[in-house]
């Protein structure tokens, strides 16, 4: 039990450290002095200082020595990093692991989708939608929700993953505009998601997979970014139909280990419609299929002979 209180102090003191070295000096009041700071952000003191704490109780925190801060310093820490919605919660959220108060992580992920989930996904087309896990894989889809993604069925099964297909499928890294907003937007929400249970296996694997083979990628997970989605805009640059900007909504699915629809739409009687809608038709097919032949000719039917001529 003190290892996995270790794990969590040491995951809040990543947390701090990340988040202060985005604050700068001039943001919060502080000269920048003179000359090059080694510190990216607010040094450790100047972090303490703001907060009301001791400099050394500060980096007994920050090093997950100290797992117990008060519900007041959290709050002193979260106004001096200018935390604000949902990086505030996740302060909070990892200041009450540290300290034991959250008694239970919660379920892992479930790949299983429901049948009547499978059902919703048919009821809203023509609309693309489609079902990922926690972490971002992609569990089931509509066929308009396949296409909106070419070249993700392509992967085997497991490696369908949102996160993954935006770094590393080069599809993935042009389908999006701009591309740098959504995959930053993407990480950070992997981030809010990956809540209580940092250690969980799928996401470990995803994360260290992506901070091997893509610097993008490792550069934003250390800026440790959160920012949960519920819904927004994306534009799309679809290698089938064209350009266009769609709406999207996130719904949690209850007692699925956190999964989520994502359900695609445009304003009625618009071009971008017209370009979705499209994704309905069997021309845009982008799904693997099998290798196919062509067909062999067909073999001559046989014909009849000649009826004999009539007796003169």
């Amino acid at each position: 039990m003190a290892a996995a209180t270790d794990v969590r102090g040491t995951e809040l003191g990543r947390y701090l450290k990340a988040r202060r070295a985005q604050v700068r000096p001039e943001d919060v009041g502080l000269p920048a002095g003179a000359g090059l700071r080694r510190t990216p952000g607010l040094r450790r003191e100047e972090l303490a200082a703001l907060a009301g704490v001791s400099v050394d109780y500060y980096i007994r925190l920050e090093r997950g020595r100290e797992t117990n801060p008060s519900p007041a310093v959290v709050d002193a820490l979260g106004r001096a990093l200018r935390l604000r919605g949902d990086a505030y919660e996740r302060l909070h959220e990892l200041a009450e692991l540290a300290s034991g108060r959250v008694s239970e992580l919660p379920a892992c992920s479930d790949h299983t989708v429901r049948d009547s989930i499978l059902r919703m996904l048919e009821s809203v087309r023509p609309l693309p939608a489609y079902v990922v896990s926690r972490y971002n894989r992609v569990l089931a889809a509509n066929p308009p929700g396949r296409r909106l993604l070419p070249g993700l069925w392509d992967w085997p099964e497991h490696q369908r993953n949102v996160t993954r297909y935006l770094f590393l499928h080069p599809v993935g890294r042009t389908l999006y505009e701009p591309w740098e907003d959504t995959v930053a937007l993407s990480v950070a929400h992997l981030r809010a998601v990956a809540g209580a249970d940092p250690d969980d296996p799928e996401l470990t694997t995803l994360v260290g997979e992506l901070v091997l083979k893509s610097p993008q990628f490792a550069r934003l997970w250390e800026r440790y970014d959160v920012c949960e989605r519920g819904g927004g805009q994306k534009f799309f640059r679809h290698p089938k139909v064209g350009p266009m900007t769609l709406t999207y909504e996130v719904m949690r699915l209850a007692r699925t280990g956190d999964q989520r629809m994502v359900v695609y739409q445009a304003a009625p009687g618009t071009l971008d419609e017209q370009a979705m809608l499209r994704l309905e038709s069997a021309d845009t097919r982008l799904e693997p299929t099998p290798v196919s032949h062509p067909d062999p000719a067909p073999e001559p039917r046989p014909t009849r002979p000649p009826s004999p001529a009539p007796a003169s």
